[in-house]
């Protein structure tokens, strides 16, 4: 009897999970016509349809979605065997399929890939950026191997440690009232001049928590996608953000019409994030794992004395 090929596995678990022929098929870096045969074969072998079509949408069938989740079991156990052959045979070699998010991979990246790669000379780093949930959702059907996150964070049954934390900075236009201040408390804050990063963003919940302000604290008529179109605003005059400290001595910091000012709370933890690695909990390579975490504890406390 004539098995699935897991690249067939590969393209239904994306096109059910994408809704989306062209999207799923750009994930797996295959033409869509390929993508399209791969699961009307797919189909043909099992002898019945998964899917169903439309000139505008395509829908999973109940059979497809009961399918489409054992695929996702099979794709994991098949990538846990790779990993399994490679922790043998080169603990601290091989691929590692590395994901970070956008507020942590520009600071931390520069610094930190070049220490990795001395400290593990034999490992090929693959780097991806993404936000936090297709990261999680990456990690935990194979596709990638370990990803960087921000704490605290729900990453559901995935293996996950906090490597190090890392405090946030006000960022203010040159000029500010409170500019003449050292450092400035959460309670300072004139909330509604507030501007963060539009939901969905972890680093905009991370910072409302750490500074215990409500979610509506922040300007509503305002939320930025990026960090830099929210400096941009600040510098304009329009209001203060909030950034990650391993920020300070980036370019995009380094500009003379805004200014940064710590915060501090008397008898309370500085307001802060973690930072950390999540894994699957089959993950083999735990040497490698533990190399890894050992790197990037050192760079952020490295990065936390230089801020």
């Amino acid at each position: 009897m004539s098995l699935p090929t897991l690249r067939q596995l590969q393209y239904l678990v994306a096109v059910v999970e994408l809704r989306h022929f062209g999207q799923a098929a750009e994930r797996c870096f295959v033409t869509q016509s390929t993508l399209s045969a791969g699961i009307q074969d797919l189909e043909a072998l099992l002898g019945t349809p998964l899917l169903e079509r439309t000139k505008r949408t395509v829908l999973p069938s109940v059979l497809g979605e009961e399918v489409a989740e054992q695929a996702r079991e099979i794709l994991t156990l098949s990538g846990d065997l790779v990993e399994r052959v490679q922790a043998e045979s080169a603990p601290y070699g091989g691929t590692v399929r590395l994901g970070l998010i956008p507020t942590i991979a520009p600071f931390l990246l520069p610094t930190v890939l070049p220490t990795l790669r001395a400290a593990l000379p034999e490992a090929d780093f693959l780097l991806q950026e993404g936000q936090s949930a297709e990261l999680v959702r990456q990690v935990a059907v194979g596709e990638l191997d370990i990803a960087i996150l921000a704490f605290p964070y729900d990453v559901g049954s995935l293996a996950h440690s906090v490597a190090g934390e890392e405090a946030f900075l006000a960022v203010l236009p040159v000029g500010h009232s409170l500019a003449a201040q050292a450092t400035l408390t959460p309670s300072q804050l004139p909330v509604a001049d507030l501007l963060l990063l539009a939901e969905g963003h972890c680093l905009r919940d991370h910072a409302l928590a750490a500074c215990q302000l409500t979610r509506k604290a922040n300007r509503a008529s305002f939320q930025g996608t990026s960090l830099t179109t929210l400096i941009e605003m600040v510098a304009s005059g329009a209001g203060l953000t909030l950034v990650p400290a391993m920020a300070c001595n980036s370019a995009l910091l380094k500009r003379d019409d805004i200014c940064l000012r710590p915060l501090a709370q008397k008898g309370r933890a500085i307001p802060s994030r973690g930072i950390g690695l999540v894994w699957r909990q089959s993950y083999q390579r735990q040497a490698l794992l533990t190399e890894i975490s050992r790197v990037f504890t050192k760079e952020l406390d490295r990065q936390a004395d230089a801020c």
